[in-house]
C-alpha cells in the first residue's frame, strides 16, 4: 500500500507544472484574475472543451442571478438614504451603482476586490455586533423581553410561531425544504466562492479559511436573529414596508432608530461596501470564466496571445456590468434575500453534482458532467420562470400576467436531485470511459494537498 501511494504521489509531482489544475493565476501586470478555478478541476480528468463551455455558461448564469440581488439591494439602500420613492429615480440609482462597480473592477482588479472584501467583512461583523448588543441592552439583555416587545409593537403574537410564512400549507412547507436545500448546497457551488479557494497558498490554508468562514458566518446569522426582532420591536412592520426598499431597509432603519444619522451612515456605508465587494467578485468571476474557459481554452485552444485574456476579461466586465444594470432595474423592489436564494438554487443544480462526482466517483464521465450541468441549469431556470416568482403573485416580477404552473418559489428540491440523477445516468450510459489514473491522481491531490503550492505560485 505504501509503495502504491508513493508511486501515485510521484506521478502527481511529476505532472504538476503542465496540468489543468494549474489554477488561481493572476496577471501580475494588471492585477486581474484570468482563472475561474473550479472549471480547471473538472477539466483535469474530463474532456476540456465541452466541460469548459458548460461550466462557463453555468458560471455566467449563476453570477447573473446573484448580480440581480446585489443590484436590487444597492438600489434599495441608496434610495432609502436619498428618500427616492419612485421607480424611475431608483432605476437611475441602480445605473449609477452599476457604473461605479464597472469602474472599480477595471481599476482595482482582483487585488483591490480582495482587500475590499477583507475590510468589509470585518466592518460588517463589527457593525452588526454593535447593533446586536445595543438592541439587547435596550431590553435588559433579555431575549424574552425583546420578543415580547416585538409582539407588542406588531400586535401579532404569530410572529413568534414557526411556519408563519412556510407553514401555511403542504406547498409552503415543501417550499421551505426546497429553500433549505438551495441555501445549504448552493453555498458550496457558488463560482465566486469556489474561486477564492485558489487564492490561498496551500490546501491546509484553504481548509483553515473554511473553518474561519463558517464560524464568522454562524455568528453573523445569530446577530441577524436579534436584529430582525429588534427591527420588529422598535420600528414595526408597517414602517419597514412603507420605506423605500421595503423589507430590504429593515437594518438601515434600525440603525437610524438606535443611533440616528451617524449610525445610519456607518451601517449604510458598510452595507454599500458589502454590495460593492460582492458585485465586484461576481463580475471578476464571470469575466475570468469567459476569458479563460471560452476565449483562451476553446477559441484559442489554449494558446492565447500574451495579455489577450486580460483584454477579453476587461471587455467582458463592461458587458456584464450593463447586463447587471438592466437586470437590477427589472428586479428592483424584489426581496434581496429571496433573489440570493434563487442564485443558490441555480448554483447547487448546475455546479454541485459535477464537483461531487468529479472528486469522489471514479466512473464519472464527460457525458455525465454535461448532462448534469445543462440539465440542472435548464431545469432550475425553467422552473423559476414558471413559478410565482416571475408571474401570478402579488410580488411577482411580471404583474398582470400569470403563467405560473410550478407551485414552489424555489426549484432546488426538484432541480438538484434531477442534476445528480442526470450526472449518474449520463455516466453509466456513456461508452467512452475516462482515465482512472487521472481520477486517482486528483483524489491524491484533494486529500493530501500535494501540488497546491506550485499550482498557485504565480
Amino acid at each position: 500500500m505504501v509503495e502504491v501511494l508513493g508511486e501515485l504521489l510521484g506521478k502527481a509531482l511529476d505532472k504538476l507544472d503542465g496540468d489543468a489544475l494549474d489554477v488561481g493565476r493572476t496577471d501580475v501586470a494588471h492585477g486581474f484574475s484570468t482563472r475561474a478555478g473550479w472549471t480547471d478541476v473538472l477539466a483535469f480528468r474530463l474532456k476540456q472543451r465541452p466541460v469548459r463551455i458548460a461550466a462557463a455558461i453555468s458560471t455566467l448564469v449563476v453570477c447573473f442571478f446573484y448580480l440581480l440581488a446585489q443590484m436590487a439591494g444597492a438600489g434599495g439602500l441608496v434610495a432609502l438614504l436619498l428618500g427616492i420613492n419612485d421607480r424611475v429615480g431608483q432605476s437611475v440609482v441602480i445605473a449609477v451603482v452599476g457604473a461605479l462597480m464597472i469602474l472599480y473592477v477595471l481599476v482595482g482588479g482582483m487585488k483591490g476586490t480582495t482587500w475590499v472584501q477583507i475590510i468589509k467583512a470585518g466592518l460588517l461583523i463589527a457593525g452588526a455586533g454593535v447593533m446586536t448588543v445595543w438592541v439587547l441592552a435596550i431590553n435588559g439583555f433579555n431575549l424574552s423581553t425583546l420578543l415580547d416587545s416585538a409582539v407588542e409593537t406588531s400586535g401579532n403574537p404569530a410572529i413568534l410561531a414557526p411556519g408563519l410564512q412556510y407553514g401555511l400549507s403542504d406547498i409552503t412547507r415543501l417550499d421551505f425544504l426546497s429553500l433549505g436545500l438551495a441555501l445549504v448546497l448552493g453555498t458550496a457551488a457558488l463560482p465566486h466562492v469556489l474561486m477564492r479557494f485558489y487564492t490561498v497558498p496551500t490546501a491546509k490554508e484553504a481548509r483553515k479559511s473554511v473553518v474561519w468562514a463558517i464560524w464568522l458566518i454562524g455568528i453573523f446569522y445569530v446577530f441577524t436573529l436579534v436584529l430582525g426582532y429588534g427591527a420588529a420591536a422598535l420600528i414595526g412592520a408597517e414602517r419597514i414596508a412603507a420605506a423605500p426598499g421595503g423589507a430590504n431597509s429593515a437594518a438601515p432603519l434600525l440603525a437610524f432608530e438606535l443611533g440616528g444619522s451617524v449610525l445610519l451612515g456607518i451601517i449604510s456605508a458598510v452595507a454599500f461596501a458589502t454590495i460593492l465587494a460582492v458585485v465586484a467578485g461576481l463580475t471578476i468571476t464571470a469575466a475570468a470564466s469567459f476569458s479563460h474557459d471560452i476565449y483562451a481554452s476553446v477559441v484559442k485552444k489554449g494558446n492565447p496571445a500574451p495579455g489577450a485574456e486580460v483584454k477579453v476579461a476587461r471587455r467582458t466586465v463592461l458587458v456584464i456590468g450593463l447586463v447587471a444594470i438592466i437586470g437590477g432595474i427589472g428586479a428592483n423592489g424584489q426581496n434581496v434575500a429571496f433573489l440570493v436564494a434563487l442564485a443558490f438554487a441555480v448554483a447547487a443544480s448546475a455546479n454541485l453534482p459535477t464537483i461531487v462526482y468529479s472528486l469522489f466517483w471514479r466512473n464519472f464521465t464527460t457525458q455525465g458532467a454535461l448532462w448534469s450541468m445543462y440539465g440542472g441549469l435548464a431545469s432550475a431556470i425553467i422552473l423559476i420562470s414558471l413559478s410565482p416568482v416571475v408571474s401570478g403573485g402579488e410580488k411577482s416580477m411580471l404583474q398582470g400576467v400569470d403563467f405560473a404552473i410550478f407551485p414552489l418559489s424555489n426549484p432546488g428540491i426538484v432541480s438538484i436531485p434531477l442534476a445528480f440523477f442526470l450526472g449518474w445516468l449520463g455516466s453509466v450510459l456513456d461508452k467512452k470511459k475516462e482515465s482512472l489514473e487521472k481520477q486517482t491522481e486528483m483524489e491524491v491531490r484533494s486529500l493530501t494537498g500535494v501540488g497546491a503550492e506550485k499550482s498557485v505560485a504565480h
